[in-house]
């Protein structure tokens, strides 16, 4: 087994009963979805996001993991990210940095053997003339703006691009791309919109091939796919598509652990502010996570928690580093210090989780702290 073959992280029994909860991120099941989303795409191939950390799991464990299973391309937002992630994978990879580069990086970035995504006529000079003055041909990819009014370039600067794509033989653009904003909203019109720009830009670079699809856009057929598809929420978990059932394998599970129970009367403030009120003799727990751990404040008396399958309603506001819940539902003595409850898991989903705190799956996983023990299985 050579220095980048996965390695399963095992735990610390010691260790792991103090821990404040339990992150566990299934890699089998991240294959699978990898493997699931490879085979919608075929005959293009599947990239794969792992920027922010690979959304908060960490980039390393699953990069490696996917690597495992063939992939080749990954992609992050930030150069930091990359030069990060460049020497713990094989050279048959390429990393490439979503957000292009910042002026006077691109020596450095040329350096570490990682690629750009150019967003303006601007990037593009700037890589040439990095080209000319290493005197190498350093690879790159296009982005193209054809809608979402992000990142990419402009319809205004496409022409001058052309023209110097034409003299310049310092850069070798590897494919061309752009970002679907609506790809998750089957039916939006303006997924089609984007399609059609994104022909046109096609025909108009015609020497180069293309990456369209995110996450949403695998799903919405073919025509979308381009030689290399970029998913991302879908590799860990998230439905990527709303209002669907959600084809792919949960990757992410997070137990809890109770800190103190009590029992209080009618009429008790609970939490800060005295937001919540209880109006009855009331049971109630109190579990060592908060919005430092990525469970949002906005859950504040609407998420909730779940025991052996019984939802437990969180009551008052969410803290920093704790949540209380009422367990009235449970019978007496259940739960105790060190008990564990399910946030993430067989009984809630990260839909789930997002749509009580008003946000998307993203930004759960994203906002996931460092504070829990994390196991890779």
């Amino acid at each position: 087994m050579d220095g980048h073959a996965l390695q399963i992280q095992s735990w610390d029994a010691d260790a792991s009963a103090g821990a404040s909860g339990h992150l566990t991120i299934d890699l089998a099941a991240l294959q699978r979805n990898y493997r699931k989303l490879s085979a919608a795409v075929a005959p293009a191939t599947a990239a794969a996001v792992v920027k922010a950390d690979a959304y908060g799991l960490g980039a390393e464990q699953v990069s490696k993991a996917l690597h495992a299973q063939g992939c080749r391309h990954f992609f992050v937002a930030h150069l930091l990210e990359a030069i990060k992630l460049r020497p713990l994978l094989p050279n048959d990879t390429q990393i490439l940095v979503l957000n292009g580069l910042q002026s006077g990086a691109e020596v450095t970035c040329a350096d570490a053997g990682v690629i750009p995504v150019l967003n303006s006529l601007e990037q593009f000079r700037r890589w040439s003339s990095a080209g000319q003055k290493l005197g190498r041909v350093l690879p790159a990819v296009l982005q193209f703006d054809t809608g979402m009014s992000r990142l990419g370039v402009p319809l205004e600067e496409r022409s001058a691009l052309a023209a110097d794509l034409k003299g310049c033989g310092n850069v070798e653009i590897l494919f061309i791309m752009s970002h679907l904003a609506c790809a998750d909203e089957a039916d939006n019109r303006q997924n089609a919109d984007q399609l059609a720009e994104m022909r046109l830009i096609a025909a108009e670079f015609a020497e180069f091939d293309v990456c369209f699809a995110n996450s949403g856009g695998v799903f919405l057929g073919g025509d979308y796919h381009g030689v290399l598809a970029r998913p991302g929420v879908a590799l860990y978990g998230g439905a990527p598509t709303a209002g669907t059932p959600n084809p792919m394998e949960p990757v992410v599970w997070l137990d809890v652990a109770v800190i103190q129970t009590r029992t209080v009367p009618a009429g008790t403030r609970v939490g800060y502010g005295g937001a919540h009120v209880t109006f009855a003799e009331t049971r109630l727990a109190t579990i060592a996570a908060g919005y430092a751990d990525g469970l949002l404040r906005s859950l504040s008396d609407r998420g909730a928690v779940f025991y052996d399958g019984v939802r437990l309603p969180i009551v008052g506001r969410v803290s920093m580093d704790s949540i209380t819940v009422d367990i009235t539902t449970l019978p007496e003595g259940t739960l105790s210090l060190g008990s564990l409850v399910e946030v993430l898991g067989p009984h809630q989903s990260l839909e789930d989780v997002a749509e009580a705190a008003g946000t998307i799956s993203y930004e759960i996983l994203a906002s996931l702290g460092r504070r829990y023990e994390r196991r890779y299985r």
